[in-house]
This record gives structure tokens, sequence and C-alpha cells, in this order.
């Protein structure tokens, strides 16, 4: 399943409220970090990550990388923010259209 363009406003638009809740510094992406990201994304659905100026990779990696570790997809990459989606399994609070 693929977002659609419809999907993906929808959740831009609810993540604008959002503050990132992780940084990627000059570590990169370790396994530590993918899975608090998949806790983070479990409990809330939609979260930011903010790539910090020390950060060695690419911030496409970062987020190709964060999204294939988390099995979420990417809503959009805006400046040095992510922003991730992944449907919750038990605490589904966004319904898309």
């Amino acid at each position: 399943m693929k977002l659609t363009g419809k999907q993906k406003r929808f959740l831009r638009a609810k993540a604008n409220l959002l503050k990132p809740i992780f940084q990627v510094g000059k570590d990169g992406v370790n396994d530590n970090m993918v899975k608090q990201v998949a806790e983070a994304l479990e409990k809330r659905e939609l979260i930011k990550i903010s790539i910090l100026q020390n950060c060695m990779e690419d911030k496409d990696e970062v987020a190709e990388s964060l999204a294939q570790g988390t099995a979420a997809y990417i809503v959009q990459i805006i400046g040095n923010t992510i922003v991730l989606y992944k449907e919750s399994e038990e605490n589904k609070q966004i319904s898309l259209p």
C-alpha cells in the first residue's frame, strides 16, 4: 500500500502542529533509534524527526532507513525535518481519508 496524495496532504496538515520528538545527530541512524522510533509510531502514528546540522548522512537516506526499519511511510521531508506515519495496531487514532 502507498499513501495517496490526498492522504499525504491530510497527514501533513496534522503534522503541522507536531514538534519533532527525535533528533538524528552525527551518529546517524542506529538500531536503537529505529527501535525507539518504531515504539513512538505505535503510540502516536504520526511523528516528526529533526536532522541536526552535524548529521553526516543525507536527509533522504536518514528518512529511507528509518522508514524501512520501522515499516513506516515518509509523509514528507521538509527542510531538516522528516514526517513519518505508520498505522498503529493498538492505538489507532488517525483515520485516513
